[in-house]
């Protein structure tokens, strides 16, 4: 997985300016059955991806909290939500709750999310890849390939099996 992780951003930077016309094209007319196909390509690259042997996502990149997000894991730690947002968040750029550095700071050394349970809506939406209107997203999209092997693997699959 190593290997793979460090050769990711290079493939993916490779693959920016095909992509990049692909996601144009699909935004202008997608098919109908694009939200099948991206399910079904999501499941698919899921039976063969363990997020736990690569955790890449929660080593190099944070997530979004969002108000929901905040109460909900405030409440498992038994803290106000001040109390969380003061000891783990910071506001971004964006007016965003993000974490304050990364990797995460509930990610474990073995991968597994000491949160899980009661983690933020984008991670477990993470990577977003069977998103209904996946159209609407490929500037996401675009970041993820970068950061994810089974969204890279997604979007090339995808290109094969969708002409636009």
């Amino acid at each position: 997985m190593k290997e793979v992780l460090k050769e990711l951003p290079k493939k993916a930077k490779q693959k920016q300016n095909e992509n990049k016309k692909f996601f144009t094209k699909l935004k202008k007319k997608p098919p109908k059955n694009l939200d099948y196909v991206m399910q079904e390509l999501h499941e698919e690259e899921f039976t063969k991806t363990d997020c736990l042997t690569c955790a890449n996502c929660c080593k190099t990149t944070g997530p979004l909290f969002t108000n929901a997000d905040v109460e909900r894991i405030a409440k498992f730690f038994r803290q106000k939500p001040q109390q969380f947002i003061k000891n783990y968040l910071r506001v971004d750029d964006e007016n965003d709750y993000v974490l304050q550095s990364v990797p995460c700071t509930f990610l474990d050394p073995d991968n597994y999310c000491s949160i899980y349970d009661v983690r933020p809506k984008a991670c477990r939406e993470f990577p977003h890849t069977d998103r209904k209107k996946f159209q609407q997203i490929s500037n996401l999209t675009m970041k993820n390939v970068a950061i994810c092997p089974a969204a890279y693997n997604i979007v090339e699959e995808m290109k094969k099996r969708i002409k636009v």
